[in-house]
């Protein structure tokens, strides 16, 4: 199978065995580890870039300290509409639908967004790589939205409350990728009591999103 390296700065293409699946692989020419994804993936949502150009014309008005939400590879688009509603709640202003992550318009979207998608503006990358870097660069600290070794109840999360927040969800099974999570600011989970180990992207990120914005 053939690849592409999902840094910006390098975007190797490179040949995989048959037999060799993993989730991540490194990149012969840089060396990081990124996901596996097949190059035809990645040369179908390259050429969206120029179509799916969103509403990024429209003036920015920060209503929250939590200003964008970063979607990574969300395959339900009713997720990606509910996701609209509740940033639209929240006041969070700007969207950045990345990967695989469907964009408006579109009637499942519209179902569970129910229009909130005409208030926001959105973009779409190839990939959180392309964002969280310039984000960054201008005073943002990312939150990845994710439960690993080394992430922290989101409870826990201290920073300048200055500081304007990102706030990163990721793909329903594999969650945020590992080399997304190695340009975010921090990691934090939502603690879970009962037995299942995850909630729904839309519902998770609802909870993080006001909890970042109204301090709950």
């Amino acid at each position: 199978m053939n690849t592409i390296c999902p840094y910006p700065d390098c975007r190797h293409k490179h040949t995989l065995e048959d037999t060799d699946r993993p989730e991540t692989v490194s990149c012969p020419a840089c060396k990081r580890t990124g996901s596996r994804k097949p190059e035809e993936v990645w040369e179908q949502m390259a050429r969206l870039v120029d179509r799916r150009n969103g509403s990024g014309d429209r003036p920015v008005e920060k209503k929250s300290r939590v200003v964008a939400a970063i979607l990574e590879d969300i395959r339900s688009l009713w997720n990606v509409g509910s996701i609209f509603r509740t940033c639209d709640a929240a006041g969070i202003s700007t969207i950045y639908l990345c990967g695989i992550t469907g964009c408006p318009p579109r009637k499942e979207i519209l179902k569970t967004s129910l229009g909130a998608e005409e208030y926001l503006a959105w973009y779409y990358a190839v990939h959180p790589l392309d964002v969280i870097p310039k984000l960054q660069e201008s005073g943002v600290h990312v939150i990845a939205l994710e439960r690993n070794q080394e992430s922290l109840p989101l409870k826990d999360f201290v920073s300048d409350e200055s500081q304007p927040i990102a706030l990163v969800v990721g793909n329903e099974v594999k969650g945020v990728s590992k080399e997304t999570l190695s340009l975010c600011n921090s990691i934090n989970h939502l603690p879970m009591q009962g037995q299942k180990e995850s909630l729904n992207v839309a519902v998770a990120f609802g909870i993080a999103a006001y909890a970042l914005s109204f301090h709950l």
